[in-house]
């Protein structure tokens, strides 16, 4: 865990609220001059607690009308098996986020998609058929109560 003072904090708790804020905003935001700012700033991006800055994209504007929350069973558990599916899900664009867990599930996965018959297509011809699974269990969102990038400051 990085080790950060009260400054540290605020700076990433208004990164996290603007990205594009300019550092001389951000500066002020927090009681600094620029120079000083910056410097904490590019220390934070090198430590690896910043690790980019994106754009929030709204799925449905694009055209993905459908979020979709995957719970996959693998054939085996073996580390070289979790890696493969894993470098297997990196690949593909539809897989927003892969998360292992424990329990009776190991993967849980984010997928967006166009519409129903672009998912189907998606499930049994690129999911279903990946390296390992065993079984896929899946849920349609119907609504997003809260979706917060990020993490509490």
């Amino acid at each position: 865990m990085a080790n950060l003072d009260e400054i540290d904090r605020r700076l990433l708790a208004e990164l996290q609220a603007e990205g594009r804020v300019t550092n001389v905003e951000l500066a002020q935001r927090v009681g600094l001059t620029a120079p000083p700012c910056l410097r904490r700033v590019r220390g934070l991006e090198e430590d690896g607690v910043i690790r980019g800055y994106h754009a929030d994209l709204d799925p449905s504007k694009l055209g993905f009308a459908i979020t979709v929350f995957a719970m996959v069973s693998l054939k085996s558990q073996a580390e070289s098996s979790l890696r493969e599916f894993e470098e297997h899900m990196r690949a593909l664009p539809e897989v927003r986020e892969c998360h292992m867990l424990n329990g009776e599930i190991d993967f849980i996965l984010k997928i967006v998609s166009k519409d129903l018959q672009s998912f189907q297509e998606f499930l049994t011809g690129k999911l279903t058929p990946a390296p390992n699974v065993e079984s896929v269990k899946t849920s349609l969102t119907i609504r997003t109560a809260k979706q917060e990038p990020g993490v509490p400051l």
